[in-house]
């Protein structure tokens, strides 16, 4: 990890700031990303190495390719992503607003998914990286409660585990990680 270059977004808290400085520790410069500025410039703060904090709005699909230019021209290139945002919701299917599906589906899988367009041809060009991808328990078996969240992580493994098939001989490594109930906000 000592001095490679790692995007992370969600990194205002939970795994994502868990994992900045995780990784900050070991010697990685840290991009960080969110919408909570001062919550991820704490972040940096504790996190002990050099960084970058990028705030974006993940939704902003127009904007992301801009974003990933910015990021890469800091220190010339991107040797590992972690695409960690997301939101959930707590209700059942047959009370949930299809508003609630749309918005979730917008920032835990679609904005992971432009992301990772954005930087894929980069990262290919330079010889590979990693991906790493956030999915859930709930990505592979659906749970109660948790129906537009579960449809979202069923498509991360999907989309992740096809960017790895396509890709893997090129030196990109793509990992999903599936946790179960975390404590965040």
């Amino acid at each position: 990890m000592m001095d490679q270059v790692w995007w992370i977004t969600g990194a205002s808290s939970g795994i994502g700031a868990a994992l900045a400085r995780a990784l900050g520790a070991r010697g990685a410069k840290l991009i960080l990303s969110g919408r909570n500025v001062a919550a991820l410039e704490a972040v940096a703060a504790d996190s002990g190495t050099e960084t970058l904090v990028l705030p974006f709005e993940a939704t902003d699909y127009a904007a992301i390719p801009a974003i990933a230019d910015r990021a890469w021209a800091w220190q010339g290139r991107i040797d590992g992503l972690v695409n960690n945002a997301g939101i959930s919701q707590r209700s059942l299917a047959i009370d949930t607003d299809f508003a609630v599906y749309q918005q979730i589906i917008a920032v835990d899988l679609l904005a992971p998914i432009a992301l990772t367009q954005a930087l894929l041809p980069r990262m290919i060009g330079a010889g590979g990286g990693q991906i790493i991808a956030i999915s859930s328990v709930a990505g592979i078996a659906g749970v109660p409660l948790r129906s537009a969240y579960s449809a979202a992580k069923h498509g991360i493994i999907g989309y992740h585990d096809s960017v790895r098939a396509e890709n893997e001989h090129l030196g990109l490594k793509v990992l999903v990680v599936a946790p179960g109930s975390v404590r965040t906000n």
